[in-house]
């Protein structure tokens, strides 16, 4: 294979496959880099030389069509609510929880998941200094959240803001946020927030994909032994990660990944009704395949497999239809259903 100015590692360490196109990969950045520079331009000119970005609709738009890679850490910060935060607790507040007492078991736990983070990632193998800035990052926010503590899954979350903001303190504070006000209760001991929300998303696939929730019913699948994924990872062990790689399929087909980085740029915008947006049109995309399972097993791993769907690598048509193939998605409505079946699940408790 003739030789290439490419690496075999992309930016964010991931190894790129045995069978990585370089040719075709060199001809689609040549052009596909103009496009990235003129994004580019746009954003550094809407940020400006003050460095300060306001929610807009015009913000909103841009960040729909997805925030380059060098204003990426910048842009979540603002728009989240995370710089908010971070000023009001004091701009010291995460040097001063690592320099604080450690609880040993935390300390313990947080260790035995470090090294099944991303352990394909070259910025996370033994010794690198990421496993160490994780550490750090993870540590600290289970001494500042005693409710939260540590959770399984918050690893992998911090560990991609960590690869995309290169800055422990700012991952610090999205995470923060993430956990705390954009998805509360996800990651509590009980679990409450994600339960409640599988519950939500099976009522929406009542209400737009019928078929399927009655197929799902029929079978005796619960909802969240396909689903629970989705929401505990934001997608990050389920929808590709590379940022802007091509690869060949066994198809032969070019497809482009972006996917979980352009859907958290809007899920630090709009909030978490973006998890239900990207779950339906998985699933209405997919409706056929999961109405030809007759069984348990196969329509388990059909939901494993609608996330390798051929729209889902190639982001930009796939960010399009979350947009569009959900219909009319609220966050009213959302918080009504999480309140309605909320209660309803009270209440069976109870009696």
């Amino acid at each position: 294979m003739a030789s290439s100015r490419f690496s075999k590692v992309d930016e964010y360490g991931f190894e790129r496959p045995d069978d990585f196109d370089y040719e075709t990969y060199e001809d689609f950045m040549s052009q596909y880099l103009t496009v990235l520079a003129k994004r580019a331009k746009k954003w550094a000119e809407l940020i400006g030389e003050g460095k300060s970005l306001k929610r807009s609709l015009k913000v909103k738009t841009y960040v729909r069509k997805g925030i380059p890679g060098e204003h990426r850490g910048f842009v979540w910060l603002t728009v989240s609510g995370a710089e908010a935060l971070r000023e009001e607790w004091g701009s010291d507040f995460y040097q001063k929880l690592l320099s604080g007492p450690m609880n040993q078991d935390i300390v313990d736990i947080v260790k035995t998941d470090l090294p099944r983070t991303f352990p394909d990632n070259i910025f996370f193998s033994a010794g690198a200094s990421h496993q160490q800035q994780l550490y750090n990052i993870l540590v600290a926010y289970a001494h500042d959240n005693h409710q939260v503590g540590y959770c399984q899954g918050l690893n992998y979350i911090a560990g991609l803001l960590l690869l995309v903001t290169k800055s422990e303190d700012m991952t610090f504070w999205l995470l923060k946020v993430l956990v705390e006000h954009i998805l509360p209760n996800y990651y509590t001991r009980t679990m409450d927030g994600v339960i409640t929300d599988i519950e939500v998303l099976e009522e929406l696939v009542r209400l737009k994909v019928p078929e399927v929730h009655q197929h799902v019913s029929s079978i005796g699948l619960p909802w969240a032994v396909v689903t629970t994924k989705w929401f505990i990872c934001l997608f990050a062990e389920v929808l590709p990660v590379e940022v802007c790689v091509l690869r060949m399929t066994a198809l032969g087909d070019l497809i482009e990944t972006w996917t979980v980085l352009r859907i958290w740029d809007c899920l630090f915008y709009e909030g978490s009704k973006i998890i239900f947006r990207v779950c339906l049109t998985l699933i209405k995309r997919n409706k056929v395949s999961l109405l030809q399972c007759n069984d348990f097993s196969s329509l388990a791993e059909c939901f494993k497999e609608i996330t390798r769907d051929s729209l889902v690598i190639q982001c930009h048509d796939f960010m399009q239809s979350i947009f569009k193939a959900p219909g009319s998605l609220s966050q009213s409505t959302i918080l009504k259903l999480r309140r309605r079946l909320a209660q309803q699940r009270k209440n069976h408790t109870v009696q």
